[in-house]
């Protein structure tokens, strides 16, 4: 099995206190920190770019996850790199040549990942499976913060976790996963668990907690706790 990675979405965290609020969750017990970056444009909210990402890089010392919800992606990529992303994941949706993006992503140093929405098949990534280092499954519609997990995705990601076989490739769920559906999503073959609204609840002094009961289930449907 893959590690296994607990991702606060700093969607759900104060924007007013964005590099106080990455410090304190990464300290509570985040292993990556997950940046949702939209345009308004290929997703219906705008949240932030590579100034802000660069600002608050100094925070803390863990990888950046950083998740392009944006079309098109590639004119914006060397920024993002810049800015200090560690793995940049670009939807399989958001442009034609998703093969360039990705060999461009990895031609920048950083880790390339490959994103589809709910309603995408995860044939449309079989071909990529040699350019990417990190598939994500949305299992919301991208674009907002505290909606609804879809429980169908966990079909795909299995799929999705067979196909993927022996690769080096880490296999992530983004959008409404919790406490009581991370052993669902650990199951199914996931081992980056995204998580905002479910972090974030209660405010820092229960960050720790919401981040270990995630741990715990995910962690228990693997077979790694009793």
């Amino acid at each position: 099995m893959r590690p296994l990675k607990i991702l606060p979405s700093m969607l759900a965290s104060d924007f007013a206190k964005l590099g106080q609020e990455t410090s304190d969750v990464m300290e509570a017990g985040g292993d990556l920190v997950h940046l949702d970056v939209m345009d308004g444009h290929f997703v219906p909210n705008i949240t932030f770019g590579p100034d802000v990402i660069k600002a608050i890089r100094g925070a803390t010392t863990k990888p950046f996850d950083v998740h392009l919800m944006i079309s098109p992606a590639d004119p914006y990529l060397e920024a993002f790199a810049r800015a200090g992303s560690d793995i940049i994941t670009v939807h399989a949706e958001a442009g034609p040549h998703i093969h360039r993006s990705l060999q461009a992503i990895r031609a920048l140093g950083k880790r390339a990942g490959v994103a589809i929405n709910p309603g995408t098949p995860e044939s449309m990534i079989e071909p990529l499976l040699d350019d990417v280092d990190l598939i994500l499954a949305m299992t919301v519609n991208p674009g907002f913060g505290g909606q609804s997990f879809i429980r169908p995705v966990l079909q795909k990601v299995r799929r999705i976790r067979d196909m993927v076989g022996g690769r080096d490739i880490d296999i992530e769920l983004d959008g409404g996963v919790t406490a009581q559906n991370a052993a669902d999503c650990a199951a199914a073959g996931a081992n980056y668990l995204v998580a905002g609204s479910a972090v974030f609840k209660g405010g820092p002094n229960a960050y720790a907690k919401n981040i270990e009961a995630i741990r715990m289930a995910a962690m228990g449907a693997r077979g790694e706790i009793a």
